[in-house]
Order: C-alpha cells, then structure tokens, then sequence
C-alpha cells in the first residue's frame, strides 16, 4: 500500500527538539505506532526502516524518532540515560495524541524494547507492546564499556566508542541504568506483551527474553527470530519481525481506520464504499479483496488502483494471457510476456483516426508488448496481430450496453 513521509519535531523531556519521521500508509490509520530504536543508533537504522515500511504496508501509522542527543536530534547525549529515553517516549506519545493519534502500539529494539515497557505503564492508550532484543536489565549495555567502567566510576566520565561514534557516557548514566526496573514495569504492565529475540543474539542473550516473558502477565507472546543477528541487519528478519508484530497486534488494539467490512460476494463483482474518505472502496471478485481509490491530486487517499487504471490493467491482462495461450498451442519459444498500458483522452485527429460521426474526444489506449524468448520475426508479426484479438480488446473496441436497476 502506497504511503507518505512526514518529517516533524516535537520537544523532547530535556527540552530539546527531537527529530522525528511519521510514515502514514494511503488511507486512514488502522492504529498509531511508537517506535524505540536501540542504544546509540537512530531513527534511520536499516532494520527501524524496514519495520517502519512494513508495518505502514499493514495500516499502521509509525512515528520514529532520534532520542536525545542522537542522529538528528537536538541535546548533548552526555546528559541523557535511560530514564530520559523513557521520558523521550511519553513525550513522542505525547505528540502524536495532540497531533494525529495516541499511540496504541508501542515497538522498542534493544534498549529501546526495555524503554518501550516502562513507557508503557505511563502511556494510557497503550494496549501492545513488542520487544525486539531488549535486554531485561537496562545495566546490561554497561558490558559495551565495561573496559571504561572504572574511569567512568572514579572520573564521572569517559569518552568510547561504539559503531565507530564517539559517545561521553557519565557516571550519572551508568548509576541511572542500574535502577532502570525493567521486569518490575513488565510485571505491572497493562498491555499485552510480544517478545521476539534471536536465539543466537549474541550482544543481549535470549535468556533476557525468558526473563522478561517470565515476569510479565499474560497476555503474552514469544517468537524466536531463528538465525537473526542482534541489529536485525538481514532485510528478511526485520520484514518477518514487523510482520509478525503487524499481524500480532490486531487482537489487541482498536482499529481507528473507520474502514467498514468487505462486501459479500454476491455477483461476480462487487464494489462497496469503505467509509474512509470520498473515493476508496472494497473490490469482490470471488474470493479476492483489493482497494480502489483515486490518486490524491482529486481527493482520495491513493491507497489501490483507479478505476481506469484497473480497465487498463484488464486489458493488459487479457493480452498477455491472450498470447500465452497462443504460444503454447502454437508451441512458440515464447519465454515471457510483459504489456505496458496507458490511457488517456484525445481528439479524434491526435488518434489518427478518420471517423466524422464520432466528433470531440475519445478513450486511447496505448499497448507495448514485450516478449522474451528465441522468436523469429515471423513469430513476433504473429504475436502482435494476435494481440488484437484479446477479448477485453474486442470489447474495448465495441459497443457495449450496460443496464443499471435499483436494488
């Protein structure tokens, strides 16, 4: 499903500005979204895109955002911990309920997960929360400075590094991660809970999913990510994760959309109106549902094809369809058939049509038919005369009578 971007920025718990990204699929949310990315990374991380994507193909409006003194986002990180990450969610969750939608969704990666269920307890419309990888213990990131930690304890900061970055963590930061109580927050918490951790996750072990599992109330889920790394750096892990949770989700939160159900099947096709916004609507054919819509330059949501677009795409249907038929009888070494259709409207003379009974403009369809295999030109001549005869062609090409009765 089509969708679009929004940069914002919202201030953040130590008064900074925080940057932010909000991806809204085509039509009317089904829900609000808050995604926590891990320890030192960004908003822009592969696999915080990738959920982000996938999650706004289900419906799901995703806002994201730099915590303090991270990518894009104003702040010194020095004067950040984990409490102010948390206090960074209940700000962004406080954004988008003035702005768009409360969040009921809330997705942390990493420290992010762990930030993401003590958030929770103090975001009132949170009715899911899914953990990718969060450690039960905030403390536990300590062991990526733990060469430093004695400098930090006896000179209240060092500089290390991480990811190549440079980062000045405080005593002040260390002393906050150890009081972080992460499976308290989980035993309290209202929402229902889904933790996803790699069993091979070999930076925040999977024993901090069962901990976290253990401590919190049902209901509750787990899903291993079998063969994921920690950052989720395979594009199939982060698309399976946020799919799972995208799928997950939907017993728990209230759909906002306004979308109504899909029709019965009952004619060969069948078009109802969703209720969300002027132009989209269910399509039924048989078993299959799709949207149609209208591009949003008149009004709709953009959010499935257009009515014309759909006539154009029967007609390259039919074509290829069509010329595999022939093909195959023929016993062609045709390998593939690509058609490329456009539609537009033009007056008889721009179609290099003589026709004086048919005066002002008319429908022009215009097909491109490509084929692949070891084709002489006698073969390719034939294909393309057989093109024409596609049925959807011929009643293009004809006159058709429509009969329309109230129900």
């Amino acid at each position: 499903m089509p969708s679009r971007m929004t940069r914002v920025t919202f201030p953040g718990s130590l008064g900074d500005e925080l940057a932010a990204r909000l991806d809204i699929p085509a039509g009317p949310p089904r829900a609000y979204a808050l995604f926590a990315h891990c320890f030192t990374c960004s908003k822009d991380l592969r696999a915080a895109s990738r959920i982000a994507a996938t999650l706004t193909d289900l419906g799901y409006a995703v806002l994201r955002f730099d915590f303090t003194g991270l990518g894009a986002s104003g702040g010194e990180f020095a004067n950040t911990n984990f409490s102010s990450n948390v206090d960074d969610l209940v700000a962004a969750a406080a954004y988008l309920r003035a702005e768009h939608g409360a969040p009921q969704l809330l997705v942390g990666h990493s420290l992010g997960g762990a930030a993401s269920i003590v958030a929770a307890g103090r975001i009132s419309e949170a009715r899911a929360v899914a953990t990718l990888g969060a450690p039960s213990d905030p403390s536990h990131v300590a062991h990526l400075f733990a060469g430093e930690l004695e400098a930090i304890e006896s000179e209240g900061a060092a500089e290390i590094e991480l990811l190549g970055r440079r980062f000045t963590i405080t005593r002040q930061f260390v002393d906050d991660l150890r009081t972080g109580a992460v499976l308290s927050a989980a035993a309290e918490l209202r929402a229902a809970l889904l933790v996803m951790h790699s069993p091979i996750d070999n930076l925040v072990g999977v024993q901090h999913a069962a901990m976290l599992y253990q401590a919190a109330r049902h209901p509750k889920s787990f899903v291993a990510l079998d063969g994921a790394d920690h950052l989720l750096a395979d594009h199939a892990d982060a698309a399976y994760a946020a799919s799972i949770i995208g799928a997950w989700a939907q017993r728990y939160l209230d759909d906002e959309s306004g979308a109504t159900a899909a029709p019965a099947p009952t004619a060969q096709v069948v078009v109802a109106e969703t209720t969300q916004g002027a132009f989209l609507n269910h399509v039924v054919t048989g078993h299959h549902r799709f949207l149609a819509d209208e591009p949003e330059s008149v009004g709709g949501f953009d959010a499935g094809p257009s009515p014309y677009d759909l006539l154009a795409a029967a007609l390259g249907a039919c074509t290829s369809m069509t010329l595999r038929m022939y093909a195959d009888r023929k016993q062609l070494p045709l390998d593939r058939v690509t058609v490329e259709v456009d539609h537009d409207k033009v007056h008889i003379d721009d179609a290099g049509m003589v026709d004086e009974s048919t005066p002002g403009r008319i429908d022009r369809f215009r097909r491109v038919v490509h084929v692949e295999g070891d084709l002489d030109d006698d073969q390719r001549a034939s294909l393309l005369r057989i093109a024409d005869r596609c049925p959807v062609h011929r009643t293009l090409e004809a006159t058709s009578h429509i009969t329309t009765e109230l129900a």
